[in-house]
């Protein structure tokens, strides 16, 4: 597969992925905007904010692939947060029309690159440079993580089999011989996927087996485990937050 043809594949998920949200949003409550999300401290009008300006920052990256030159992510990381809070508190409708609008400059910006621009180092925020095809399937992260987020109503459960394990295989791919987190065997029960998280130095955890949406919630931070089958019936380590 091209370049070209990956970021078009991840365009068509990101497409799809929108759809939801927008479907989930368009449903919401007036008043809900301000109520609590999952994540601690945020609004669901912080997620929803972050969700706009996170596809403005990728158009960004998108356009300094097309034109090769480094345009950075967000002006900073202080104005990534100053844009955050102030959307944060709009309307319900408001967000509901700034989601698609960001998602439309996304989707043009995307058009707009030549199949040779997909192959362009371009630069994350934290500073790693990665190739301009990965830009949609950063997009398609942030939107199926940050619906969970948002709390209302969507749920892992309802990711698609191929995410589900993606993220598992990636998740468990960055926790393998992590010295801080004890031994544990994680078992999907309706897919092949199997792995080894943590390291033996740290100690033996128990062996964890769940469907593959579930152990990828776990794996996230989307989810307690709670649901999750262990031997032994021990509790389940804590992991460190997803990066």
């Amino acid at each position: 597969m091209t370049d070209a043809q990956a970021a078009a594949s991840w365009l068509s998920r990101v497409e799809e992925s929108t759809r939801r949200l927008l479907t989930t949003v368009a449903a919401m409550e007036p008043d809900a905007v301000a109520e609590p999300s999952a994540l601690p401290g945020w609004t669901r009008g912080h997620v929803l904010a972050h969700l706009a300006r996170n596809a403005d920052s990728l158009v960004n990256l998108l356009d300094g692939a097309r034109t090769g030159t480094d345009i950075p992510q967000y002006a900073s990381n202080e104005v990534r947060d100053q844009d955050i809070e102030r959307d944060a508190p709009r309307p319900l409708d408001v967000h509901l029309a700034d989601l698609r609008d960001a998602h439309a400059r996304f989707a043009e910006a995307a058009a707009l690159l030549g199949p040779e621009a997909w192959a362009v180092g371009v630069k994350h925020r934290s500073g790693y440079v990665f190739p301009a095809h990965e830009i949609p399937l950063k997009r398609l992260l942030e939107l199926e993580y940050h619906h969970v987020d948002l709390d209302a109503g969507y749920t892992p459960a309802q990711w698609s089999e191929s995410f589900a394990v993606a993220q598992f295989r990636r998740l468990a791919t960055t926790l393998d011989g992590d010295d801080d987190l004890p031994a544990v065997r994680l078992i999907a029960d309706d897919t092949e996927d199997r792995a080894l998280i943590g390291a033996p130095s740290a100690g033996t955890g128990p062996t964890v087996e769940g469907p593959v949406r579930a152990l990828a919630a776990w794996l996230s931070g989307r989810s307690d485990g709670a649901d999750l089958r262990r031997t032994p019936d021990t509790g389940l380590p804590e992991l460190p937050p997803m990066g």
